[in-house]
């Protein structure tokens, strides 16, 4: 492996607005497939909803490498060390393809028994195995697009991301297009040409992270780079990524819980709380975008030593998430019933909806707080407080308070959102106060320490 680059630090807007864009036109790609697939049945609808939910959580375990590698790369590009991160490069790109390759193989043999484990019925099935053996069995594709685009965005190339997923949305929606509605003599293909589709999106995007990945960082991966991996370098990836992904997952279960409740009082509710989420997920990708950036600023800057610097740097981004998050959602309350007017022309659920995006005021505030802060924890390496209190809080107050306050007093979704509200809030108020006390500090020196050290002595496995 060979590679060279600069340490210089990364500046926090340059790094999260291409984040902010990519994530969009990954949100595009499942809202077009959506809409496209409703042109055959809505029962086609339904299959490739359920078969996409499988699809997610494989994509939620592969997630863990990419978190754990952006951070550990930072830390070592930081430190001016190019040797050491291209080898934790290349242990988190060989991990994510033996990973996909198992998914994809399980997937692809199984994706009719995983289906009936989700109690899909039998007249969804001919919509939904076909989509599943083909998007799932090139899950190993998916898997290493990742863990690239982590490697590329801890080496401050947020843009290339950007750009691929900009590629793969024009490559999906101009396909989709075609097997759908059969232009250019195509024949329509429904939900399979819709499957092959994003396969061939997918394969577009693969080639084009590995000519990025090779031309950016001029890193070049041997055959051998794939099949040998170290203890220690691996180790130090899971240590970041596991409780990250953990986090993730559990407020995944958490939210697929409160929703069973939503379901509770009936079909209403549940396009009042999905037209909402629309919306309202715009507002959130700023903070998913912040918080991504601004870890990876924190990442370099602990990597260098510089531990004061990145005290208030996190304050920095606070600041700006606080002000632009807060912004975007009057802007988005102020307007809910014209934004809502897109989605439904039912009476109750125009109100329903206009009322959360209001109330969405108190929420995204606190999300900030909690996105941004916990991110810069896991950048300076300290991982376990947050999923600790991210179990404590999900499980322990938001679920409970959200059965309490909307079912059993009878608040509704009124009193589920104020229980997201408090949660999202007592996370974030936790964080802040992890970081304004420094207890992170001690986990940065750790971190550091293993940058330092120079090369592992531990052999290949």
């Amino acid at each position: 492996m060979h590679s060279s680059s600069s340490a210089e630090k990364p500046k926090l807007l340059t790094l999260a607005w291409p984040i902010f864009v990519e994530q969009a036109l990954r949100m595009l790609i499942a809202i077009v497939d959506t809409f496209m697939v409703s042109h055959i049945s809505d029962s086609a609808v339904a299959g490739v909803s359920v078969s996409s939910q499988i699809v997610i959580c494989f994509i939620i375990i592969f997630n863990f490498i990419g978190i754990g590698s952006s951070v550990v790369i930072t830390h070592h590009l930081g430190a001016n060390d190019r040797a050491g991160a291209d080898k934790i490069a290349a242990t988190a790109i060989s991990t994510n393809l033996w990973m996909g390759l198992a998914a994809s193989l399980i997937v692809c043999l199984f994706s009719a028994p995983l289906l009936r484990v989700m109690q899909l019925p039998e007249t969804l099935m001919p919509y939904a195995q076909p989509f599943l053996a083909i998007m799932g069995g090139t899950l190993f594709m998916e898997a290493i697009n990742m863990s690239i685009s982590a490697v590329l965005r801890a080496h401050k190339h947020t843009k290339d991301a950007m750009y691929v997923t900009l590629v793969q949305n024009v490559v999906n929606i101009t396909g989709v297009c075609v097997v759908i509605f059969g232009l250019f003599g195509c024949p329509k293909m429904g939900v399979v040409g819709v499957a092959s589709v994003g396969v061939i999106s997918r394969i577009v995007a693969s080639l084009a992270l590995w000519f990025l990945l090779q031309y950016r960082t001029h890193l070049r991966l041997r055959a051998r780079d794939l099949v040998e991996f170290s203890r220690e370098r691996l180790g130090r990836i899971l240590r970041i990524g596991l409780p990250g992904a953990g986090e993730n997952l559990s407020y995944w279960l958490a939210f697929m819980l409160v929703t069973t409740f939503i379901a509770r009082l009936g079909g209403d509710s549940l396009a009042i709380q999905s037209y909402t989420l629309q919306i309202q997920r715009l507002v959130m990708l700023f903070s998913i975008s912040l918080g991504l950036g601004t870890e990876i600023l924190i990442g370099y800057l602990i990597g260098a030593g510089q531990f004061e610097e990145a005290y208030h740097e996190l304050l920095k981004s606070l600041k700006i998430g606080f002000a632009v998050s807060t912004g975007l959602i009057l802007i988005v309350a102020l307007v809910a019933p014209w934004l809502l007017g897109w989605f439904t022309s039912d009476a109750a659920i125009l109100a329903g909806g206009v009322w959360l995006l209001r109330l969405s005021i108190l929420l995204e505030p606190g999300r900030v707080f909690n996105v941004v802060v916990i991110n810069s924890l896991r950048a300076a390496g300290d991982v376990y407080f947050p999923i600790q209190m991210a179990f404590l809080s999900m499980w322990c107050v938001w679920v409970p308070l959200a059965w309490f306050l909307g079912l059993y007093l009878g608040w509704g979704l009124t009193g589920m959102w104020l229980a997201m509200i408090i949660d999202e809030w007592l996370r974030g108020v936790l964080m802040y106060r992890r970081w304004t006390k420094r207890q992170w500090v001690q986990h940065a020196e750790r971190a550091r320490a293993h940058v330092v050290a120079g090369p592992e002595i531990e052999p290949s496995i």
